[in-house]
């Protein structure tokens, strides 16, 4: 008897969790799918680096990110093209984005499909939505269900962690925010 009340409680604990994970995942999707533009400042961590900034996001595949540094660095996504520059050298690179990680959070539908494939863990105060392969976790706040960063793992286990802090959402943004500077030929 004392079995079967331990397998039925372990039975109700599971299925427990699986809706609570399901309600999770779907205010978190509705959130999104409310969202078309945040303003928001930033840390980043790379293995001992630790940068901050501020950056414009605006969905589909715009980003713009002004770094707090002595290059004075500036980030720019737009759909799959990506310039980074250093305004202090008056320096611009460009790159490909179609095989950075940013463009899973850059994409609405990519970042859907991602959360629903993640497994949920919650963790103090935020969750976690991590990826099979555990490559990629996206961070939310675990009460109002907003982005608060992410981490993504490259394929020299060198982990970058993004964190945020949302000052702005749906800000009206104009398009020439997020311009590529031209490339420059000597």
């Amino acid at each position: 008897m004392i079995i079967k009340i331990i397998f039925y409680l372990f039975l109700f604990i599971l299925q427990m969790n699986l809706v609570f994970g399901k309600s999770e995942k779907s205010n978190i999707l509705t959130k999104l799918s409310n969202l078309d533009t945040i303003r928001f400042d930033f840390t980043q961590y790379t293995n001992d680096k630790i940068e901050n900034g501020e950056c414009l996001l605006s969905f589909p595949g715009k980003l713009k990110c002004n770094y707090s540094d002595d290059k004075q660095k500036e980030m720019i996504i737009n759909n799959n093209k990506m310039s980074i520059t250093q305004k202090r050298y008056n320096k611009t690179y460009h790159y490909p984005i179609s095989k950075s990680a940013l463009i899973q959070i850059l994409d609405k539908d990519k970042l859907y499909n991602k959360i629903k494939k993640s497994r949920l863990v919650i963790a103090d105060n935020e969750i976690k939505l991590i990826e099979p392969d555990e490559k990629f976790i996206i961070l939310f706040e675990n009460k109002e269900f907003n982005l608060i960063g992410w981490e993504i793992k490259d394929k020299f286990n060198n982990i970058t962690k993004f964190i945020i802090k949302i000052k702005i959402i749906n800000e009206q943004l104009n398009d020439d925010e997020f311009k590529i500077p031209e490339i420059k030929l000597n």
